[in-house]
């Protein structure tokens, strides 16, 4: 909580989950896989365009024609079957409703979540905190690179399980500290703790950072 604090001090709330709406949060969640968000700010504006702004809408797309919309996020026919397998969950077992699908406790839900085709733990968690307003902390390369240069790490195993975990151990269970910071690590890692070349001098998580208090150049 300390690290959130200084970022957040730092930063400022920053409001995620990128989305105009919960369908363009879900299926940006999908979308950002191996994908830059501005590839996938341009794959769900072609999406607006076409007038596919919700899962029936998916649901009744062919395929191919879904795939070339969301072309710009890359791994466009992968991409297509995932965004079709959870508009058919979605359409097939609640007759289109996000609402009656999130109506479920969080551990059930994210159950159901993962057993979707293309959803793994990370687009899970996307989806609970920001699209079904359910508290789930998500873990992505930037926090696990962060927390590592900071000198913080899961005791033990060192998976996706272990590292919320680790979170959920030392962080509130509340669902708007969960959001801001994961959006704040992202927003970290932009401005200073880069994968290639951190820039320690002046990081605001630079006292307690072990990484940067042996990189950092003397005051």
């Amino acid at each position: 909580m300390d690290i959130y604090r200084r970022l957040l001090d730092a930063y400022g709330p920053q409001g995620w989950w990128p989305g105009d709406s919960r369908f363009e949060m879900i299926a940006g969640a999908i979308l950002t896989q191996a994908a830059a968000w501005r590839n996938v700010e341009l794959a769900l504006a072609n999406l607006r365009t076409a007038g596919i702004d919700d899962w029936p809408a998916v649901h009744a797309l062919e395929v191919e024609a879904l795939a070339e919309l969301v072309r710009p996020s890359g791994y466009y026919n992968a991409k297509a079957r995932k965004l079709k397998a959870f508009a058919a969950r979605v359409c097939v077992e609640y007759d289109g409703s996000l609402d009656a699908m999130f109506a479920a406790d969080s551990a059930a839900l994210r159950e159901e979540l993962l057993g979707i085709h293309g959803i793994g733990p990370e687009t899970a968690d996307d989806i609970l905190v920001y699209a079904a307003g359910k508290p789930s902390f998500v873990i992505d390369a930037y926090t696990i690179r962060i927390m590592r240069r900071v000198g913080i790490s899961p005791d033990g195993r060192d998976n996706y399980d272990a590292w919320q975990a680790m979170f959920y151990a030392g962080v509130p269970a509340d669902i708007h500290v969960y959001n801001e910071y994961h959006a704040l690590l992202d927003r970290h890692h932009k401005e200073a703790c880069t994968k290639n070349a951190p820039r320690c001098d002046g990081c605001c998580l630079l006292e307690v950072c072990e990484t940067g208090r042996t990189t950092a150049r003397p005051v």
